[in-house]
């Protein structure tokens, strides 16, 4: 069949048409649906970016007090770690789990902290022998592996 004998030229086409139900509601479901999803979007990125920003400051507000810390003399500034410490826990864990002693406090603070520093390291004098009169800390062992332990803090 050549185009030129066709019965049917341009002008007897008809006309493009949309679908019947152009018109209707579903046009406006789709754009609600759309900025539902827009909103959706923008507060789980706006919840994400809230707890980022306070988990940033907790870690940045504990590596602070630890640094205020290191001006004390060495008995002072292992009770004032020691309260950082209970503070923190407090904040990140809960008033019970800052509530616990001995051999509980630092299996808190490990399963805090996921380290064994508090019962088999140096944190051992922060959990247990604040108040002994035996052998001097490593001070700044202590003071080290806070400052590592803390730099960490995502929770």
């Amino acid at each position: 069949m050549n185009p030129l004998t066709s019965p049917t030229d341009l002008t007897q086409l008809r006309g493009l048409h949309l679908p019947a139900d152009a018109a209707s509601g579903a046009q406006g479901e789709v754009v609600l649906a759309i900025a539902l999803g827009f909103v959706a979007a923008l507060l789980v990125g706006l919840v994400r970016l809230m707890r980022a920003r306070s988990r940033a400051s907790v870690r940045a507000s504990a590596l602070r007090a630890l640094s205020e810390t290191r001006a004390l003399p060495p008995e002072a500034r292992l009770v004032a770690q020691a309260r950082l410490l209970r503070r923190l826990t407090r904040t990140l864990a809960g008033d019970e789990a800052a509530s616990t002693h001995g051999g509980d406090w630092a299996a808190t603070l490990e399963r805090l902290f996921a380290t064994d520093l508090f019962s088999k390291g140096a944190g051992r004098v922060v959990t247990e022998g604040l108040y002994r009169r035996s052998s001097p800390a490593d001070i700044e062992a202590i003071d080290t592996e806070l400052g590592r332990l803390f730099a960490r803090i995502s929770a």
